[in-house]
């Protein structure tokens, strides 16, 4: 079977943006007002990451994809997003629909943390002067909710299960943590990563002081739902000083400058004919009758967005979480190595978005596990070179499974 689809939480205060960023990203409606909790259940759709397309590293001159879309020569892969109702302070103690709001947070495999950059949306989410609230203010507040959400969760029963711990002769300490935690989708790797950061083992969890715990399930939560801050209304006043000031104060998270609306127009004015813009570029071309209102609104884009940061950031954001955050790369399963097809004679079908350090045998499972049960070796089809199980797969590998099933 496929590998399992990765899943985007977009997470962020009322008023910030997020809904634009979701309709922007998937191109679906969504109901957008100024209201609290217009949002209420969490909006699933299907967007994509964007790279270049193998096959235009191997001279081809075109590929039939199958489960993903090849556009001039960029293969966009698709991913669900998840558009999770805006949270407000205190939604940790069930304020607004807070416990609700978190427990869909819990589900994601990474976090898009959807800020106002220009400092034009309260601590609630009402619209305020641009330049009256600090963003860096607004992430502290998510990620404390985030933490605090599952900390309050944890202590419950925390005491009883450090005893159990500490005094059963468990020879898998981790797993047994790992378990505890995993109605966050936490794994026994992130126990094990936090473990190794904060400097402590699991002996002696008895010993452990509430501000212990705390400091634990922080780590946990930047190990198993890391983040991209999308500072969002980046063409709005006071948003290229607050990005700055989001870089600095959060070196270790990516900060992606963005505006939706510009993105959100762009795809809309493309969908009609109107322009010529493929999601991720830094510019577009007029192709179709523009009234001066729909021209001063695209020039505006042009000069305030996409000639100050490159791009709207939608792209940028997506492609930040899936490859960088998450550390995922795209291989491309063959059945015919010499000219790259599949049984029906489609060239590099499908791209498949796996994590750094899967083997060969890993993709053959992927793929049908009757190939990985069966698995005798594997080709490269870009050096036609046999490689075996424990092959670890690099980043536009294209590889044919040899099964004895």
């Amino acid at each position: 079977m496929p590998p399992r689809e990765i899943l985007l939480g977009v997470v962020g205060k009322t008023n910030v943006g997020k809904s634009t960023f979701f309709s922007a990203a998937t191109e679906t409606s969504v109901e957008m007002e100024n209201r609290p909790f217009t949002t209420i259940e969490p909006n699933i759709g299907i967007s994509y990451v964007r790279k270049k397309c193998v096959h235009t590293k191997l001279g081809l001159p075109k590929c039939t994809p199958r489960n993903s879309i090849c556009i001039e020569g960029n293969r966009f892969i698709p991913v669900k997003l998840m558009d999770i109702a805006g949270l407000v302070p205190g939604a940790h103690l069930g304020r607004g629909l807070g416990n609700k709001f978190l427990d869909d947070i819990r589900q994601a495999d990474a976090i898009l943390l959807v800020v106002d950059a220009s400092g034009s949306t309260s601590e609630d989410g009402v619209p305020v002067k641009p330049g009256s609230f600090d963003p860096i203010k607004e992430v502290e507040l998510i990620l404390n909710e985030i933490d605090m959400w599952i900390f309050n969760n944890v202590k419950k029963d925390w005491s009883r299960f450090a005893r159990t711990l500490d005094t059963g002769s468990y020879t898998d300490k981790y797993s047994i943590i790992a378990q505890r935690f995993s109605g966050f989708s936490i794994k026994k790797e992130h126990v094990i990563q936090a473990f190794e950061e904060i400097g402590k083992t699991p002996s002696k969890l008895t010993t452990w002081s509430d501000e212990d715990l705390l400091e634990f399930v922080k780590v946990l939560r930047r190990k198993s739902k890391p983040i991209v801050i999308v500072a969002n209304k980046s063409d709005r006043p006071s948003a290229e000083e607050n990005i700055k000031r989001l870089k600095e104060k959060f070196p270790e998270i990516p900060v992606i400058p963005t505006s939706s609306v510009a993105e959100l127009a762009l795809r809309h004015a493309a969908k009609k004919g109107l322009i010529r813009y493929i999601p991720g570029d830094s510019t577009f071309t007029v192709i179709g009758d523009l009234n001066t209102k729909q021209r001063e609104a695209l020039e505006s884009i042009k000069k305030n967005v996409l000639g100050k940061w490159g791009s709207t950031g939608v792209q940028e954001a997506l492609n930040t979480a899936v490859f960088k955050v998450l550390n995922m790369i795209t291989v491309y399963p063959v059945e015919d190595a010499t000219h790259y097809t599949d049984k029906d004679g489609r060239i590099l079908p499908d791209a498949y978005l796996v994590p750094k350090g899967t083997t060969a045998r890993e993709l053959a499972y992927m793929i049908h596990t009757d190939l990985g049960r069966g698995f005798l070796y594997a080709v490269n089809a870009k050096t036609k070179q046999r490689i075996g199980e424990n092959y670890v797969l690099e980043d536009d590998d294209v590889i044919k499974i040899v099964s004895t099933l």
